[in-house]
């Protein structure tokens, strides 16, 4: 891809790891599941608030921070009231020209558990550092990481619900015990973000057919959607077979 020094996200990765196998081959974007998300976009704002460089071990990113203000955000659980305006928060890691063609773009929910601890109860780490690298050798990219601990429900809840798991339930029943959906996050934020980024078309990493929808909705169009699966582990299996079977993630 072209570059351009002058531009303060065209910069060159300081270095381009191998990848044991290719991502990017093309999949199928028609997706069958539930309509997503058809209400208008719920952030009386979206701020840009911070923007630095950023070098990692992957290579050169700048590092922007966003918060989009929510008004009377609807409860995740219907025991716990939301408050009457919440903010939430998304970074950006930028690499390289994206906006000469359509950058390759990662959604990833935090997961202090998998990306911080190495947890192998699910596959977040090894998705993040997937990315992270699809991007690296690709020379440009942008990977979204939403403060969305736990699907959504936070990180004391989660912890909760691995307490249920290990007393055999699977994730989803688990976040439905507690009294939370299956699944709280939604995807407007990163959208808004690639906007503010005058990005509308991605080449997205993911599994998850909601997050392609979710973005084809607000306007960013998915040219190519990147498998994001990884090898999968005994501790697991059980993990990724729930996301398959209930949340329609897609195999390959």
């Amino acid at each position: 891809m072209g570059r351009c020094a002058a531009h303060p996200y065209f910069t060159s990765p300081a270095q381009k790891p191998d990848l044991h196998r290719s991502r990017a081959r093309e999949n199928p974007i028609k997706v069958s599941t539930k309509t997503y998300n058809q209400k208008t976009m719920p952030f009386s704002s979206v701020t840009k608030v911070a923007d630095a460089d950023f070098p990692t071990r992957w290579g050169q990113f700048r590092i922007l921070g966003f918060e989009g203000i929510v008004e009377n955000p609807q409860p995740c659980n219907d025991d716990i009231p939301a408050p009457s305006k919440r903010i939430e928060g998304a970074v950006a890691l930028v690499m390289g020209d994206i906006h000469s063609a359509p950058p390759i773009v990662r959604i990833h929910s935090q997961c202090l558990t998998g990306d911080v601890f190495h947890s192998l109860r699910c596959d977040c780490r090894q998705q993040l550092e997937l990315a992270l690298a699809t991007i690296t050798e690709a020379g440009a990219g942008i990977l979204l990481y939403e403060q969305q601990e736990g699907r959504g429900i936070g990180l004391m809840a989660k912890l909760k619900a691995y307490e249920l798991q290990d007393q055999g339930m699977d994730t989803i029943e688990a976040n439905l015990e507690l009294g939370y959906k299956a699944d709280c996050r939604e995807f407007e934020l990163p959208a808004e973000v690639l906007k503010q980024l005058n990005v509308h078309a991605v080449r997205l990493i993911t599994n998850n057919p909601a997050k392609v929808e979710a973005l084809e909705l607000a306007g960013i169009r998915v040219t190519e959607r990147i498998s994001a699966e990884v090898p999968s582990e005994p501790t697991n299996e059980r993990y990724l077979q729930t996301k398959r079977e209930k949340m329609g993630h897609l195999v390959s």
